[in-house]
């Protein structure tokens, strides 16, 4: 009887792999070598369920670093699966109603779409555009909207109806910036030709002319507190504030950068502009002092908006992503994730939707889940689509007259188990330090090197190296040594690497570097390590001193000198007065 256990097992090879041989009695059996066996016999009986089988590396289960879970985490997450909608170019402008259902109007190539809050058809188009359209925005009771083209006219719309109400002329270049003023009666238009201009409404004439900028003026808001103020943004990086009654303006701003996008605090007292990769806040009360400047994105920011009634402001940008800041502190609480660059951001009232207009033409638009919805996803367990397929049967009881036939379930091994099973121990640990998986998922890596320690061949597996792989095996090292949950596995293997190859150092100057930068990572690592048992110390010091001590009485004994009382007395000199 010649028995395997599945320890062992592991270690024999593939002509050992049977974990129960029955020989019968009539059996010859040879000897022809110390690990050759020869077996002439009559019958074998072999029970294939008592197999050893490959057990594949165990991977330990760490607990997760993920980002903290914040009260703004779970509110800007509480979004349904975004509206994808196809549009006819690149959206350069989404604007929402002020007015309920509070309707948004995006602007699109040559058109200008109005789609309602659920809807994924547009509920009202208009396409009286020669060329590309820009800025569509509502007044303020939402009946009308103006739009600039590039054919440099500016075209007012009656919500309700098709053809344009009024149509202004008198730039030469393209408008890229359109807005209401706050009596609803005048126009601000911003254009490629360095100037702004003022509009009335009921004549269709123009009331004024504005030409200090130098440079394509691309973004401008309105106050909505006082109709003759107005600030405008120009990509010869300032911002410019003006007053219907004056001529000229009366405060200027260096952003810095080509100003991209501007956006006005409910209160009027704060301006955010944002161009190239910086969101800047400015106090106009104090003439325009800046007070807060934020890099977080990696490209071009594009647009600005406010939510939560001002408590948030997000910025969009040509990297993909959406930035929400706290306002109060201005730090970034939130981040959302987009699959092109984006170019226009709208935001519903109350946080009811977000949408986001891109380069490549989709409109994407996140509704926010009610609180049935809300509660319906905390509740549920996600499930895998499959897992129906994999417990199909299981429960199921033979009868007593079925015949049982049992199916061999297929082992699926990883790349290195099936290194391992061959005790390739080289290239199993090449397989673990693949570069997706040593960034990704380095606990597989750190488990690899745990289970060819564990059998005695990590030494092995660790020699004869060139220099490439060296230096990527060096470079994990250095990335996850000092990480508590993988220190005592690398550590040993550090000590292992330094004594294989101690006789050729000096010989690769790659190695050599990457030696030192290990060589200074311990040394922070021991220092710090130092400064905190420091700490440590200093902790419980305060921490004894802090405590109030407990006296215990005791009959009988002075707590002075801890003599009796008779003693006491009889031990202190009589004093006699003279």
């Amino acid at each position: 009887m010649i028995s395997a256990t599945s320890d062992t097992a592991r270690f024999l090879p593939s002509a050992w792999m049977l974990s129960s041989i029955s020989i019968s009695s009539s059996s010859n059996f040879h000897v022809t070598a110390p690990s050759v066996f020869v077996v002439q016999t009559k019958s074998i009986s072999v029970t294939s369920t008592e197999m050893a089988s490959f057990k594949p590396t165990k991977i330990q289960v760490y607990p997760k670093l993920g980002e903290k879970v914040t009260q703004d985490t779970l509110y800007w997450k509480n979004y349904k699966a975004p509206v994808q909608i196809k549009e006819f170019g690149a959206i350069t402008n989404i604007d929402f109603s002020p007015v309920a259902p509070h309707n948004f109007a995006v602007t699109a190539f040559t058109r200008v779409h109005i789609y309602g809050p659920f809807s994924q058809e547009p509920v009202k188009t208009f396409t009286r555009f020669k060329d590309t359209a820009y800025s569509g925005r509502f007044r303020s009771d939402g009946q009308l909207l103006v739009a600039g083209c590039e054919d440099s006219v500016v075209r007012l719309f009656d919500v309700s109806g098709k053809v344009a109400l009024r149509m202004f002329k008198g730039h030469t270049k393209a408008v890229h910036v359109t807005d209401f003023t706050s009596d609803s009666y005048q126009i601000l238009t911003g254009s490629d030709d360095y100037t702004c201009r003022l509009w009335d409404i009921p004549n269709a004439t123009e009331l004024n002319t504005y030409q200090e900028h130098t440079d394509y003026i691309r973004c401008g808001v309105t106050s909505k507190l006082n109709r003759d103020l107005f600030i405008t943004g120009s990509y010869d990086h300032t911002l410019k504030m003006f007053d219907a009654r004056l001529d000229k303006s009366v405060m200027t701003m260096d952003h810095g950068h080509p100003v991209e996008n501007l956006l006005l605090y409910p209160s009027e007292g704060l301006l955010v502009s944002a161009g190239g990769r910086y969101v800047k806040v400015w106090d106009l009360l104090k003439g325009g002092q800046p007070l807060v400047s934020m890099k977080n994105h990696h490209k071009t920011v594009t647009c600005l908006s406010l939510g939560s009634n001002g408590q948030r402001l997000l910025s969009a940008s040509l990297d993909r992503h959406v930035k929400v800041y706290n306002t109060t502190n201005y730090k970034v609480v939130h981040n959302f994730d987009y699959a092109a660059s984006i170019l226009s951001l709208g935001l519903a009232p109350d946080d009811e939707s977000i949408v986001v207009g891109m380069t490549n033409g989709i409109l994407s638009v996140k509704h926010r889940k009610s609180p049935e919805e809300s509660k319906e996803t905390s509740g549920q367990q996600r499930r895998k689509p499959s897992y129906r397929v994999f417990v199909k049967g299981k429960n199921y009881v033979p009868k007593q007259d079925d015949y049982l036939v049992s199916k061999p379930v297929k082992q699926h091994l990883a790349k290195y188990d099936k290194q391992l099973k061959r005790f390739n121990v080289s290239k199993a640990l090449d397989t673990a330090l693949e570069t997706w998986l040593r960034r990704r998922k380095p606990e597989i890596t750190v488990a690899v090197i745990k289970e060819l320690d564990r059998r005695g061949t990590l030494k092995n597996a660790l020699a004869g190296r060139d220099e490439q792989s060296l230096f990527h095996l060096l470079n994990f090292l250095i990335g996850n040594l000092v990480d508590p949950r993988f220190a005592p596995v690398l550590v040993t293997t550090a000590e292992m690497i330094l004594d294989i190859y101690r006789s050729v150092i000096g010989q690769s100057p790659v190695v050599d570097r990457q030696l030192l930068r290990l060589q200074d990572l311990l040394e922070r690592e021991i220092d710090y390590q130092k400064d905190l048992l420091e700490v440590l110390g200093m902790l419980d010091t305060m921490f004894a001193s802090s405590i109030p001590r407990k006296e215990v009485p005791c009959s009988g004994i002075s707590r002075s000198n801890g003599l009796g009382q008779g003693e006491a007395s009889t031990s202190r000199p009589q004093l006699q007065a003279t």
